[in-house]
């Protein structure tokens, strides 16, 4: 039962990044079709990534000198800056997230979950039930993050845009350092 508590709050760690910046992305009005699309590709990224990491981990940090931190920086500032370059245009009600944005911010946000992957064993012998806790809870948190943006966008307007943008800059600006 311990071991499911501490998965469980492993999962909805690894889901706080996931909430703040879906956050931002719902304060765009993302139809209720992309969310739950871009809430299954988070979850099955979460999912996906620490089985990699667990797998190919300890070869890729041999092989690269990666810093997980300073690419999701990266990723964060290159979606704030999108936002920003259309609230600039007066196109924040067509924010547009692809499919391939959406993989490319699901992958962001689980590079947390694949460093995680290399000391998944240490954590539990059930790395399946432990991988779909993070799956469930990446997939849940980045809903209720976007229906959140959603809400916040009604009750604030430009301003919740600007606000999600900033927060998506400051998370990412944080990332690098």
């Amino acid at each position: 039962m311990q071991e499911i508590f501490s998965v469980l709050l492993i999962g909805i760690a690894l889901s706080m990044d996931t909430f703040s910046l879906s956050l931002g992305l719902g304060m765009f009005n993302i139809s209720n079709r992309k969310s739950l699309k871009l809430s299954i590709i988070v979850g099955c990224m979460h999912f996906i990534m620490p089985f990699l990491g667990m797998i190919l981990g300890d070869k890729l940090l041999q092989l690269f000198k990666i810093d997980y931190d300073i690419l999701l920086g990266f990723i964060l500032i290159i979606i704030a800056l999108q936002m920003i370059i259309d609230i600039i245009r007066h196109e924040e009600e067509k924010f547009n997230l692809s499919t391939i944005g959406m993989f490319v911010f699901a992958f962001g946000v689980s590079l947390d979950s694949f460093s995680l992957g290399l000391g998944l064993k240490a954590l539990t012998d059930n790395i399946y039930m432990a991988m779909s806790a993070f799956a469930i809870c990446s997939a849940s948190f980045t809903f209720m993050g976007v229906i959140v943006g959603r809400f916040a966008n009604k009750l604030l307007g430009i301003y919740a845009n600007i606000l999600g943008a900033i927060i998506l800059f400051v998370l990412g600006f944080m990332h690098l350092i």
